[in-house]
């Protein structure tokens, strides 16, 4: 299995900076789904973008930044 960067857009960002990006709403629709899009996950990175969805994946961005450091659902 393939070694992913932490965070967002693999760039290493400390703990803290992922989960305020985790946070707001903005953020993480966009870099959420662009970090699918990157890790190879394009289906789910497209579903990121679609309104009711972005819900699901905003809480569970939120829950996995925290306990695991990283995006783990779907990325």
């Amino acid at each position: 299995m393939a070694k992913h960067g932490k965070g967002y857009l693999n760039l290493g960002l400390p703990w803290i900076l992922n989960i305020i990006l985790a946070i707001i709403p903005v953020t993480s629709w966009i870099l959420g789904g662009i970090t699918r899009i990157l890790r190879g996950h394009i289906i789910t990175g497209i579903l990121q973008f679609i309104p009711p969805i972005t819900l699901f994946f905003w809480v569970a961005d939120i829950i996995t930044v925290i306990i695991s450091k990283d995006l783990r659902i779907f990325a």
